[in-house]
C-alpha cells in the first residue's frame, strides 16, 4: 500500500545503509513500515519506544550489578583477588558475560548473522541529549563503551526513526538520515489498507467507514483519527455483526475512533449524523 516516494526512500535506505526518517501525523502508519520491512526481510524487528527521561542503560547497555556483586565475592571468597588477580577480575567483571543489551546494542551485535529492523520509535519525546548520543550510531553503526571498548555491527541494521512532530528534532540526526514525509491516505488508498487489514468485514461497511474516517480529518478535532482508528473501528463493527454504517452505529461506537472527551461531545448526536450524509453522498 505504500507510495512510490516511499518505496523508493526504503530501497535507497536499504542500498545505502542510511537511516530512514518519518514524519508524519499520528496513525498514518510510520511504525507500521518497521513491522512490514522486518517481515518482507525476514529478521528480527527491534523497538526502541523514545519517551522524556530516556537514558543509556534503558537505550543501549547497563551492566549486571547483581552478578557482578556476586562474582566479586566468590573471587574473593577464593582468594583471587590478589594483587596478581585484580586486574584479571576487572576484566572479567566487565565482559560480555556480565553485559545487558538493551535494544540499540542488540541491533548493532557484531554477532549478528542477519541485519536487523531497528524502529526508533517517536524520537520527537526523548531529550535533545539523546539525539546527540545517537549520532555515533547512526552514523557508523557503532557505540563505544567505557569500560568494554568498541562495539561495531559487521551487519548493519535497517534504522527507521518515527517522529509525530511534538517538537523540531535536531538537524545534526537529519543530516545523517534519509526523510520521508507520510501523509494521511487517499480516499481509495485507505479502503485497500483496510480490506487488507480486516478482509472479513463486508464491502459496504469497509466503504462507508473509510468515507466517514475521511469526513472527521475535515473536521475541526482536538485529535483527528488517524488510519490505525479506521481500522480499529471497523474491527469493532465487524465484533457487533454490523454490515454497514448507519447513524445509530456512529453514535454508539464514536469513542472508537475518537479519543478526546472534546471531540466527542461536539460530534455526538445530530453533527455525526450529517457528517455521515455528507460521507455517503460524496461516495454515492
Amino acid at each position: 500500500m505504500a507510495d512510490t516516494g516511499l518505496v523508493v526512500s526504503v530501497f535507497l535506505a536499504l542500498r545505502l545503509q542510511r537511516p530512514l526518517f518519518i514524519e508524519g501525523e499520528a496513525g498514518v502508519g510510520k511504525t507500521a513500515l518497521a513491522g512490514a520491512m522486518a517481515a518482507a526481510l525476514d529478521t528480527d524487528l527491534i523497538r526502541l519506544q523514545c519517551y522524556e527521561g530516556l537514558d543509556v542503560s534503558h537505550a543501549l547497555y547497563e551492566w549486571d550489578y547483581a552478578r557482578q556483586l556476586l562474582e566479586l565475592r566468590i573471587l574473593d571468597a577464593t582468594h583471587a583477588l590478589g594483587r596478581e588477580g585484580a586486574e584479571d577480575a576487572r576484566r572479567q567483571l566487565y565482559s560480555e558475560a556480565f553485559l545487558i543489551k538493551r535494544p540499540l546494542l542488540r541491533a548493532i551485535d557484531p554477532t549478528r548473522t542477519r541485519p536487523a529492523v531497528l524502529l526508533i520509535d517517536e524520537i520527537d519525546r526523548a531529550d535533545e541529549e539523546f539525539e546527540g548520543f545517537l549520532l555515533e550510531l547512526l552514523a557508523e553503526f557503532q557505540i563505544t563503551i567505557p569500560e568494554f571498548g568498541t562495539v561495531k555491527a559487521t551487519e548493519p541494521p535497517l534504522v527507521i526513526l518515527t517522529s509525530n512532530r511534538t517538537r523540531e528534532v535536531h538537524d545534526a540526526l537529519k543530516r545523517r538520515c534519509l526523510y520521508q514525509w507520510i501523509d494521511y491516505p487517499s480516499f481509495e488508498k485507505e479502503l485497500a489498507i483496510i480490506r487488507e487489514r480486516v478482509p472479513h468485514a463486508s464491502a459496504q461497511l469497509a466503504e462507508r467507514v473509510t468515507a466517514m474516517a475521511q469526513e472527521l480529518r475535515t473536521a475541526d478535532l482536538y485529535k483527528v483519527p488517524g488510519v490505525s482508528e479506521t481500522i480499529d473501528w471497523v474491527t469493532a463493527l465487524v465484533a457487533l455483526d454490523r454490515q454497514t454504517l448507519d447513524a445509530d452505529a456512529v453514535d454508539q461506537t464514536l469513542g472508537v475512533v475518537l479519543k478526546a472527551r472534546e471531540d466527542l461531545e461536539a460530534l455526538r448526536g445530530r453533527r455525526a449524523s450529517e457528517l455521515l450524509d455528507r460521507a455517503i453522498a460524496r461516495r454515492a
